[in-house]
């Protein structure tokens, strides 16, 4: 990473995230944080902490990327040295067995009296004493720290933060859509006159510890057949990161109407599947960022909650807040897809209006990085 010359006064910004492009939600924020950073100081260097350089390098207009894992600490500290601010985030970053690598780096930009911005983070679970102490002493430190949901207010409370807690939303809620063409529609082997459904279906792991993928695999396979059969469907998997992708062929395989299924197989920017999401006529998922790119579209969803970000979204624009994945569920679950499709067009003013508080509440975030900036000069 070069360092600034005298002459030059921008700031050098560092983000911390989970960039790299491992997950298209994960680069909506990196994409609407650096448009904020944009939109306050046009001539900035943001410098991306990336978990994959060249990804980010190739795909965001940086001064600089940073690798940050798998490499000696003595690189990264040098790197956050260099900053004049570190913004951490946004999105679910703070929960156990993350937490720990992200703030150990902003403890040592603290150290060396570089301020720290929490961008709309999430946080929990966080059950781990030694991930709890950490998340503590750092958050308690931050320059300025906005979480996404209410949610992660009350974890980080639990936890023992003490200092003020904005809660804003999530940073994707500024992303603006880029077109998804009919031709691509084709390309992809989706009829462009068909009905369409999307859905969404994740992996298990530590941010969806209690997932039963037997039991959530029938079970949308019991609901992707209802859907096409109920609606003379075509039904469209939508991966949000690459092993989704075998989640979806598993769902495809408990579908007796399997021919009537597509997996997204492009390779596509996260505005790019936001505009996809305009033709699209319902959607189920799993995935949050999913979810939060079809309610900018105005699509009825119904969200299928592994995990609380996802019921707390779900309940804050006003969508059905269903309160588990597990096949014991298909009856009620598949009565509350019926309701969604009967009741949508009177559940869209409400969605709208939602979802454009929820995009003054992104500004805020955006307003308050801009003080940020501005203090540090």
């Amino acid at each position: 990473m070069t360092a600034p010359t005298l002459h030059d006064r921008s700031p050098t910004i560092g983000l911390l995230g989970s960039y790299g492009g491992l997950n298209l939600g994960d680069e909506a924020i990196l994409e609407c944080v650096l448009s904020c950073l944009r939109h306050h100081r046009p001539a900035g260097r943001p410098v991306v902490f990336s978990r994959n350089p060249e990804h980010t390098r190739a795909h965001h207009r940086v001064a600089a990327t940073v690798a940050w894992q798998r490499v000696g600490r003595e690189h990264v500290r040098g790197s956050i040295r260099r900053l004049d601010g570190l913004v951490l985030g946004g999105g679910g970053i703070i929960y156990d067995g993350e937490a720990g690598g992200y703030l150990r780096l902003v403890r040592d930009a603290q150290e060396h009296g570089i301020p720290t911005f929490a961008y709309a983070v999430g946080a929990g679970p966080l059950r781990d004493a030694e991930d709890r102490r950490i998340v503590r002493e750092v958050m308690n430190d931050l320059t300025d720290l906005t979480v996404r949901d209410e949610e992660s207010k009350l974890v980080l409370e639990d936890v023992g933060v003490t200092r003020t807690i904005t809660v804003t939303a999530d940073p994707a809620m500024l992303m603006e859509p880029e077109p998804f063409t009919r031709e691509m529609l084709r390309d992809e082997g989706v009829p462009p006159d068909a009905r369409l459904i999307g859905m969404s279906v994740r992996e298990p792991g530590r941010a969806a510890e209690h997932l039963d993928v037997d039991s959530y695999h029938a079970l949308l396979g019991e609901v992707g057949d209802f859907l096409v059969r109920r609606l003379d469907a075509h039904l469209l998997f939508v991966p949000m990161e690459a092993d989704d992708v075998r989640h979806s062929h598993a769902v495809l395989s408990h579908m007796t109407a399997a021919r009537r299924g597509r997996i997204l197989h492009g390779q596509y920017r996260p505005a790019q599947i936001l505009g996809l999401a305009r033709h699209l006529d319902l959607a189920v998922g799993m995935r949050l960022h999913f979810l939060i790119f079809m309610a900018l579209a105005g699509v009825p969803f119904l969200p299928l909650p592994y995990a609380g970000k996802v019921f707390d979204f779900a309940q804050v624009v006003g969508a059905p807040a269903l309160t588990g994945v597990a096949r014991s569920e298909a009856g009620p679950l598949l009565a509350e897809v019926d309701r969604l499709w009967d009741e949508h067009a009177d559940r869209m003013p409400v969605l709208r209006e939602r979802v454009a508080a929820l995009r003054e509440r992104a500004r805020m975030t955006c307003e308050r990085f801009g003080d940020f900036i501005d203090k540090i000069g």
